[in-house]
């Protein structure tokens, strides 16, 4: 069946990918001594390192799979995904057309052709409104700060200095857990009003408040005191945590005329493009991933604020760039502001400010988690090795 003919079916792509199958993908690992049968206990990390547990029911039956975690966070597997979006490399307009891109990639069926298939973003994305009376809300007390930010690497210092835009959420519709997470709730530009929260809990759990805005709103942390035509840097990192370590490690530097924003795992043009309309005067600062993720984020967000068209096409060495009557390879290991500036200059409104290169992301880099370096063979060595493995091919 030709992609353009294909319709996605939500039902469908459920009865081919199970949560194991995407669990493992992001790097889950069976947990044996809790058992193998109904349930099975999937882990990432492990020791102190250990990030999160989920534990997946009907692991032979796909389509019937659901998960939960001790703190009563559960779901299918689409809400999994959803958990997790920012972990695959899928670009779409909502976040269900990207939940369903990660999901026709799974069951190996063609992506969803949209600009063909109006009826089907139509139907899949029928919009929550996100409910604020759905969620009990608490401010949160310095005095007493919840043990999550510690083991971020986050000091009560930083936690105090950005508690105005922090709240306690708590999801009355949650009937087997009652506790409080923490929220970082969401505003679009010219609003102080709350349209939705990108969710941290313990046990790795993350998510977002049903209903989120994440098309036009995104947290954003203004310490100039509301002062927004003051406002002289903003910088975007892919969620509230790594921009709150990024603060830390760099707060002697900063001053108050900053905004620290995270887009929640999500990039949406008018995520940004709302930002840059709050702080009209403020330069644009790309602080996302070390990873090939990131650098297309990096790229999106100089094209929005220096107003430059892009086409990004992934290859096997990286990403390859169209912009202006150029084509220009870019490597996701090397700055992708150093690599495009040669290419087409860049103005005044976009600066890069990310990770040191060991490590993933901000947050990592606060708590010393360097990535592990990968040493590949000289080219003789793998050319002597090739031939050999086809030297030595199955002999019948």
């Amino acid at each position: 069946m030709a992609p353009a003919d294909y319709k996605v079916k939500f039902k469908e792509l459920k009865s081919r990918v199970g949560i194991d199958d995407v669990a493992y993908s992001l790097g889950y690992r069976l947990d044996r001594k809790a058992g193998v049968g109904r349930y099975i206990e999937l882990v990432l990390g492990e020791g102190r390192d250990k990030r999160d547990t989920i534990i997946v029911s009907n692991r032979r039956d796909k389509a019937s799979q659901t998960f939960f975690r001790r703190d009563g966070s559960k779901g299918d597997v689409v809400s999994f995904i959803r958990e997790n979006l920012s972990s695959f490399n899928v670009i779409g307009l909502t976040e269900w057309q990207k939940i369903a891109k990660v999901m026709a990639q799974f069951a190996n069926m063609p992506e969803p052709d949209y600009d063909r298939d109006r009826d089907y973003v139509r139907s899949a994305s029928a919009p929550q409104v996100f409910d604020p009376s759905r969620y009990r809300v608490k401010e949160l007390d310095a005095a007493n700060i919840p043990r999550l930010f510690a083991q971020r690497g986050l000091s009560a210092d930083t936690v105090k200095a950005l508690a105005p835009f922090i709240s306690l959420v708590s999801d009355r519709r949650n009937e087997n857990f009652n506790g409080y997470n923490i929220g970082f709730p969401y505003t679009e530009a010219g609003s102080d009003k709350t349209v939705g929260y990108e969710i941290r809990g313990m046990s790795g759990y993350k998510s977002k408040a049903a209903g989120t805005n994440s098309s036009t709103a995104a947290w954003v942390a203004d310490l100039s005191h509301g002062n927004n035509g003051l406002v002289r840097h903003a910088f975007f990192c892919e969620s509230a945590f790594d921009a709150m370590a990024f603060f830390q490690l760099n707060r002697p530097r900063l001053g108050e005329d900053i905004a620290l924003v995270s887009l929640g795992g999500t990039f949406s043009d008018r995520q940004v493009l709302g930002v840059m309309e709050r702080f009209p005067n403020a330069r644009a600062y790309d602080c996302f991933d070390n990873d090939l993720a990131g650098r297309i984020n990096g790229l999106r967000l100089m094209a929005l604020v220096e107003e430059i068209p892009l086409k990004i096409t992934k290859t096997p060495e990286g990403l390859m760039v169209e912009a202006k009557g150029k084509s220009f390879p870019v490597s996701p290991d090397r700055s992708a502001y150093t690599q495009f500036e040669p290419h087409i200059s860049v103005r005044y409104r976009m600066g890069q400010w990310q990770p040191p290169k060991d490590f993933k992301d901000w947050n990592d880099c606060l708590l010393g988690k360097r990535t592990s370096i990968k040493i590949f063979p000289p080219k003789h060595d793998r050319d002597d090795n090739l031939a050999e493995q086809r030297a030595s091919g199955l002999k019948i």
